[in-house]
């Protein structure tokens, strides 16, 4: 069984779509889906935004259905000028970007008690999963423009990234490239649990002073590209 943890219905939606049923359970306030998708045993959710809600429902994914990988699937902000809109991040390594126990001496990201900063993902999924973003690409299956894809880091916070300070800082501190508010708290709980893992997120905005304006406007067309790439990868997995 795969998991697929998403934070919000809209990032959900067009994966539920395709799915044959199979139940619907409910643990710890979070709503799983139980079923079939593209021929592969899933169970999915919509964890809610923020990094704890994030942790709840991956903890409680694990316990109860015991999946063989999760996937975080969703939206994100740009923090790469090579990156626009509909565009495709696919995390090599996350990070928190507001764990700050620098006054301890402890580098900015890094858990104290630990030497965890960046936790990596699993290079078979991420691999598996940009090979599907460019076979979608040559199919012409995202429209007029081919989407563009990268690995790198994604930087994860309870913040909507929404200026170029914020943005600036976060870049030059993990040289990341694109930021959202649940990944990384997904890799943590998979990292303790030994869990194979990765993190997909399509941009819905630049995380600038135009990221208000820009998220609800682009935010639906962001996810259904993720979903289709989600599709595709369990298709052919």
């Amino acid at each position: 069984m795969i998991g697929i943890i998403c934070a919000m219905q809209e990032e959900l939606k067009e994966i539920k779509a395709g799915m044959e049923p199979d139940g619907e359970l409910s643990y710890s306030g979070v709503d799983f889906y139980l079923g079939k998708l593209e021929g592969q045993e899933v169970v999915c959710a919509v964890c809610g935004v923020g990094k704890v809600f994030a942790a709840i429902c991956a903890q409680t994914m694990i316990l109860k259905f015991h999946p063989s990988l999760i996937i975080n699937v969703g939206v994100a902000g740009s923090l790469s000028k090579s990156l626009g809109v509909a565009d495709i991040v696919i995390a090599r390594r996350l990070v928190q970007h507001d764990m700050d126990v620098t006054a301890l001496g402890v580098p900015r990201g890094q858990i104290l008690g630990s030497d965890i900063q960046y936790i990596f993902t699993s290079e078979e999924i991420r691999d598996a999963l940009f090979s599907s973003i460019m076979m979608l690409n040559a199919q012409g299956a995202f429209g007029k423009r081919e989407v563009k894809a990268l690995q790198g880091t994604i930087a994860s916070g309870d913040q909507f990234i929404s200026s170029k300070g914020q943005k600036q800082l976060i870049v030059e501190e993990f040289d990341a490239i694109a930021c959202e508010m649940e990944g990384a708290s997904i890799a943590q709980v998979c990292y303790v649990n030994k869990l194979p893992f990765c993190v997909l997120r399509a941009i819905s905005d630049s995380a600038d002073d135009s990221a208000k304006m820009d998220y609800p406007a682009f935010v639906e067309l962001a996810a259904a590209n993720s979903a289709k790439v989600i599709r595709h990868f369990l298709k052919n997995r």
